[in-house]
């Protein structure tokens, strides 16, 4: 009787709207609690405060916070991680009036204690289980610490990797793009209100990836058609996978913040897509309009962003400061206030958390998930999926384990922390130093009692000091071989890290030069957070692997990869430039009315008099250890109309000696448009893994989809007329081709 009394008290004091939770739906429940709330308690709802000192130790609260949390004046906050410190901070809003609980969001972009490589690296793996599977154990992680709703996936297409911000994102393709925010949406979000589950939020709606110039939150001018074909379909994937946030974009989309812009968040988003979510603005971008110049204050900001759609500021004060104001002025209509808060009220009820307010503050699940070491395992298996094999001549990888002296030189070698990149968790009671597997400590483990390790740093990551080279000539000299790990820092790729040269820092394409020419075999790691530029190593080291950053098992992955236990299978997501001068680049660009016919012609035809218009390395190019062959291309039928399908079958077959995974992909083009078409378009792909000497046949659906287009009056539509269809290894490396035609 005690322990029913107990329970009974505890449903009570959640506010006796709880007690007939179960005889209502959520629909319902939010429409009742509505009713009991003052305009305050509304604008609450939609005001999202950070915490203090979340990433230094632990949490003083704010006095003012407090407070305001108490008075059921915060809906939501972030920067909070640790079941100690959000329940530490629910138990003040469980104080309020109506004890509504609050929404615990992190920026979990690629992992939270295990770090999983950056989503540019996981994206070349082209591993769409692979994606999930991350996600999912970033959600268990982050969710078993106290978190409700990460601030990812990030589905902006970009095709210009002077923006940092490419790192946290999918590349430059529209179809993998979309893939790829599918797969994630449902890693994170799982079955949403399940403890191990998060809500993800698709970002940043929309064409933030367009920033002129590169250069993170500037403006984006498009056409509406290169809006809907290119930009937004990742966005309505991610919809379309059921995700439960939006979050809008600093930029402004042809003259208008999108912030505050009725077109896309009210119009699409919540009209043509009836997205039921919420979106949540990014940090400040409600305020910054101002500084964008179309509303002359904080106020003015307020009642664009609600009209326009946006549900929840992040970090700007101007819904807690002004929008009281203006329904009293009639300015905004309590309606739009109403609909916003029961979008966020509608998630609060799906977690479960007016059930139970604390369900994700279990320290003991906390330690269990914090410390699962299959989440390492598979961090490992993803890290290996992630490196991309740009050069291997005369076959110097795989290493062989019998190798007596390895020289291992750079910058990279042995440091920790720089493995996790841009956007990582950083828990203030984790030794990274420890946690992190090195580059060379994954070496050590991997090589056996008779090979010996030489270690030489060369020269730092930025700066012209070449003291160091000297030292690691002598090193390279005593060695078999020579590894180099170079590239960027972490943080020079990732938000507000725009670089107008996107070439390799300092000095270190001088020292992997220094150290070919001891006649060493050298192969080369390239770390970074986007596509960069470094012809000289391209052209002249024997072998290149680009290894992004891989996270917590990073020296494990590469190690792996170096000694053929795992034989590479990514494929580039972004096209690799040979200049800063073709930026943008990307594969499927339109032909103009002057193509150029070759690299060499460049008279009064669409190229550079001083540079190749191809890039250094495709869109879809990665290598592998072993050779595949195309054959035996098989189509259906040739000529169909736009309610049947092609299916196309071939074979694929390992012809080498190593086991392997190869990405086939699928591209068209179509010939005749009423709008022009790019030259080529991915339009399927698969990973398919072969033992040496092994063949399978593939299978290919085309179908009315895959052959539709935005015509000139935005309608989704297909065309009669002739498609190329090409089969191949890249984007630049087709094997397979045929035409079909579709009738009228």
């Amino acid at each position: 009787m005690k322990h029913k009394l107990i329970v009974l008290g505890a449903i009570l004091a959640l506010g006796t709207e709880v007690v007939f939770a179960q005889q209502k739906t959520i629909d319902q429940r939010v429409e009742s609690l509505l009713k009991q709330m003052t305009l305050q308690e509304k604008i609450g709802q939609l005001n999202q405060y950070t915490g203090d000192n979340q990433a230094t130790g632990p949490i003083t609260i704010n006095p003012n916070k407090e407070a305001e949390i108490k008075g059921g004046l915060i809906g939501s906050m972030l920067n909070i991680v640790g079941t100690k410190y959000t329940r530490q901070y629910q138990e003040l809003a469980m104080q309020s009036r109506l004890k509504i609980p609050l929404l615990f969001g992190q920026d979990v972009i690629h992992g939270y204690k295990t770090t999983f490589p950056i989503p540019l690296a996981e994206a070349a793996s082209w591993d769409l289980e692979a994606i999930e599977l991350s996600a999912r154990i970033a959600a268990q992680e982050a969710s078993a610490s106290g978190i409700h709703w990460v601030f990812a996936p990030m589905v902006d297409i970009s095709r210009d990797p002077r923006w940092g911000r490419v790192m946290e994102g999918a590349g430059e393709d529209t179809y993998l793009g979309s893939k790829i925010a599918f797969a994630r949406v449902k890693g994170f979000q799982g079955n949403l209100g399940d403890t191990n589950s998060v809500m993800a939020c698709v970002k940043h709606f929309v064409g933030y990836g367009a920033a002129v110039g590169g250069r993170d939150y500037n403006s984006v001018d498009m056409s509406d058609r290169m809006l809907w074909e290119t930009y937004l379909p990742p966005f309505k994937a991610a919809l379309d996978a059921g995700v439960a946030t939006f979050m809008n974009s600093f930029n402004d989309l042809n003259g208008v913040p999108a912030t505050g812009n009725k077109f896309l968040q009210r119009d699409i988003l919540k009209g043509k897509w009836n997205f039921k979510g919420f979106v949540v603005s990014d940090w400040g971008s409600i305020g910054e309009m101002v500084n964008h110049g179309n509303v002359k204050d904080s106020k003015e900001a307020a009642q664009l962003a609600i009209t326009a759609g946006s549900d929840m500021d992040m970090e700007s004060n101007s819904y807690r400061y002004n929008l009281a104001q203006l329904v009293q002025e009639g300015k905004v209509d309590i309606a739009l206030i109403d609909d916003a808060v029961k979008r966020i009220l509608r998630k609060k009820f799906e977690l479960g958390l007016f059930e139970d307010p604390y369900k994700y503050s279990n320290p003991k699940r906390e330690d269990k998930e914090l410390n699962n070491p299959m989440h390492r395992k598979i961090a490992r298996d993803i890290a290996a999926k992630s490196i991309v094999l740009l050069k291997n001549e005369k076959q110097l990888l795989p290493l062989s384990k019998d190798v007596k002296k390895i020289a291992f030189i750079g910058p990279l070698v042995k440091e920790h922390k720089q493995n996790m990149g841009f956007w990582s968790v950083e828990l203030p009671e984790v030794d990274y130093d420890k946690y992190i597997v090195s580059q060379w400590e994954g070496l050590q483990n991997k090589v056996g009692k008779n090979t010996q390790l030489l270690y030489a740093k060369g020269c730092e990551i930025e700066g012209d000091n070449k003291d160091g080279f000297a030292e690691a000539v002598t090193v390279a000299n005593q060695a078999d071989i020579v590894i180099v790990s170079i590239g960027e820092r972490r943080d020079m790729s990732g938000e507000a890290k725009s670089r107008s040269s996107i070439r390799i820092p300092g000095v270190q394409e001088e020292l992997v030069q220094a150290l070919q020419a001891t006649g060493k075999p050298v192969v080369v790691l390239i770390n970074a957070g986007r596509p960069l530029v470094f012809n000289k190593i391209a052209d002249t080291a024997p072998a290149i692997l680009y290894t992004w950053w891989l996270g917590t098992e990073a020296g494990n992955a590469i190690a792996d990869v170096l000694f053929g236990d795992y034989n590479p299978s990514a494929k580039l997501p972004m096209t690799f430039p040979r200049d800063e001068g073709q930026l943008p680049i990307y594969y499927n660009h339109f032909n103009t009315g002057r193509p150029a016919p070759n690299e060499t012609t460049t008279n009064y035809v669409s190229a550079y008099i001083d540079l190749k218009n191809s890039p250094k390395y495709p869109f879809g190019y990665g290598l592998s250890y072993t050779t595949f062959q195309y054959s035996d291309l098989k189509v259906t039928k040739n000529k169909i109309t736009d309610s049947e399908k092609v299916e196309i079958s071939f074979n694929l077959t390992n012809t080498g000696k190593y086991a392997g995974d190869e990405v086939v992909q699928l591209y068209l083009r179509d010939r005749v448009g009423s709008v022009v078409r790019p030259i080529i378009e991915l339009k399927d792909f698969k990973k398919i893994h072969l033992n040496a000497g092994e063949t399978m046949n593939i299978q290919f659906v085309i179908d009315k989809e895959k052959l539709s287009f935005y015509n000139e009056k935005l309608e989704w539509t297909t065309e009669p007329g002739e498609f190329d269809l090409m089969i191949g290894s890249s984007s630049s490396d087709i094997r397979l081709r045929s035409v079909i035609e579709l009738l009228k």
